[in-house]
């Protein structure tokens, strides 16, 4: 039933219930991006799963979150089932077969998969405040602290590093406005504060290095010549649901920048498919929304297919629906005035098909049907059928603990993300920085107590300066500039010491409360 160049899909039919035709994808037009919606229950899942096997077989590697757990069954072989079968007949697929799928599991939490990082430098100012939900001044202030970071060489990795240039900030905050603009230590307190929250929330398994490298999620199976497909597990991730959209937005901005131009590929390079992507655009600023629409809109010639799985196409800004060219429409229910509205919405974004109503047909598909349209000829969009869908071949539903850990032991990733690395990066070199200025002070100090005293007006301090901030002599001379005597010395040599000893007493504090907190919980 499938044809070369080709994804099938299912099988259209007439309003007489009977057999129309196969409806197929083209993968040349696969990096036109899709949308798949319905209601819960609809059988939003197995289409995605019947797509990414579809592009797996065709050597095109697969990226999707499984939020529920239920699209881990795709690295099993699936079971003859009396429904799978009869399916099979009904739409007239008789070469359905059973297989398994290479699969990569991934987890930001290491429980599932292995692990998925990046570094706080790689997720850029933009997405951090997003995932923060910092307010505009805070904003600026995040985009005060890359500046420093990279004026001074401060390889920003984790939380502990951006936490500890934050400390170094507030305690320089009159210096460091003169070069850079307000910075308001009330912006950093709430800054600091975001972080302890997104630390609490397990941001801080995100941030981190080894990180995640793209190459690794657009593998082929060398064996079969199967796409991998990359399953992240999202079911505990979906806790913080901000954190998951940022990390998908930042995964797919990563393959934006990192890719090559190819054009109009024959297939994709890879297919990226965004489950929940409501969780994206919910209360999201304009700035993230147009960086959205032109990653989506770009992306495609770097060959990365996006597709946007979702309950309502309300849920996507028109400037993004509009970029969506392969279209799967499950059953909506309509209830409410929205839900009226979501209905005419869909059925609005169709090429319409004079044998029924598509607004009526929508509201009366039934599992695992669907009104598909996709790109054919020079790129138009086909008339929209109402098609059942293809039975996987893989697995419906979740694979046990002991199959998921087969796959991961037999992983072409195993241990290249499992274990933790702590570089030196910025906690280390203010720390240590710090430490010699401090150490260069005392020194001075005894020195000044041993020889006499200098006539009055011509004492000299040494204080402390990150590279790129002196003001009368080059970076490797800013650790021992002139200073004028007296209070001023002693408070230079405090805020270095305030300063990395605030930010080691934060991190213990906080392994301190969460002890406290875990043991209340028992």
């Amino acid at each position: 039933m499938d044809e070369t160049g080709k994804l099938f899909i299912g099988g259209s039919r007439n309003p007489d219930d009977s057999l129309n035709k196969a409806e197929h994808l083209e993968l040349k037009f696969g990096n036109r991006h899709g949308l798949v919606t319905g209601a819960t229950g609809t059988g939003k899942t197995v289409t995605l799963q019947v797509l990414a096997e579809g592009f797996s077989k065709a050597g095109v590697p697969v990226f999707a979150a499984d939020i529920k757990g239920d699209l881990s069954g795709i690295a099993a072989k699936g079971e003859a089932k009396d429904f799978l079968l009869k399916r099979a007949e009904q739409i007239g697929f008789a070469d359905y077969d059973f297989e398994q799928f290479p699969v990569i599991f991934w987890d930001l939490f290491g429980e599932k998969g292995h692990r998925v990082r990046t570094t706080i430098a790689e997720m850029g100012p933009l997405l951090l405040s997003r995932l923060m939900d910092a307010s505009e001044p805070q904003e600026g202030v995040i985009n005060i602290a890359f500046k420093i970071a990279d004026k001074a060489g401060l390889p920003l990795l984790d939380l502990k590093d951006f936490s500890s240039l934050l400390n170094y900030m507030a305690e320089n905050a009159s210096e460091l406005s003169g070069q850079f603009g307000l910075i308001s230590k009330a912006s950093v307190a709430s800054i600091q504060r975001g972080l302890l929250v997104l630390e609490q929330q397990g941001a801080e398994h995100f941030f981190g290095e080894p990180a995640l490298k793209i190459t690794d999620v657009m593998r082929v199976n060398p064996n079969s010549g199967y796409g991998q497909i990359s399953v992240l597990a999202a079911d505990k991730l979906m806790m913080n649901p901000r954190l998951y959209a940022t990390f998908l937005l930042w995964l797919l901005s990563e393959l934006f920048e990192e890719l090559p131009e190819v054009g109009d590929p024959e297939k994709p390079k890879l297919v990226f498919f965004f489950d929940e992507a409501h969780l994206l655009f919910n209360d999201a600023p304009k700035v993230l929304t147009e960086r959205v629409e032109q990653v989506v809109r770009l992306i495609r010639s770097k060959g990365v297919g996006v597709y946007f799985v979702t309950q309502n196409p309300l849920d996507v800004p028109e400037t993004v629906l509009a970029q969506l060219g392969n279209r799967v429409q499950h059953a909506l229910r309509a209830y409410t005035p929205r839900e009226q509205k979501a209905v005419k919405t869909a059925a609005d974004t169709f090429r319409p098909n004079p044998a029924f109503d598509c607004a009526t047909a929508i509201t009366n598909l039934g599992t695992g049907e669907a009104l598909v349209s996709t790109l054919e000829g020079k790129g138009a969009p086909s008339m929209v059928e109402r098609t059942l869908v293809r039975p996987p071949s893989g697995r419906i539903g979740p694979i046990s603990d002991q199959e998921r850990q087969t796959v991961m032991d037999r992983s072409p990733v195993l241990g290249l993300y499992d274990e933790d690395l702590d570089r030196e990066s910025a906690f280390e070199m203010l720390a240590t920085r710090a430490k010699a200025a401090a150490d260069a002070a005392a020194a001075k100090k005894a020195q000044d107590e041993l020889a006499p005293s200098p006539p009055a007006g011509s004492g000299e301090t040494t204080g402390w300066t990150l590279p790129g901030f002196g003001t009368d002599k080059d970076d490797d001379q800013s650790r021992t500039q002139p200073r004028r005597a007296g209070y001023q010395r002693e408070t230079l040599v405090e805020a270095a010491m305030k300063s990395v000893t605030r930010t080691v007493a934060t991190q213990i504090g906080r392994a301190l409360v969460r002890g406290i907190l875990g043991s209340l919980k028992r």
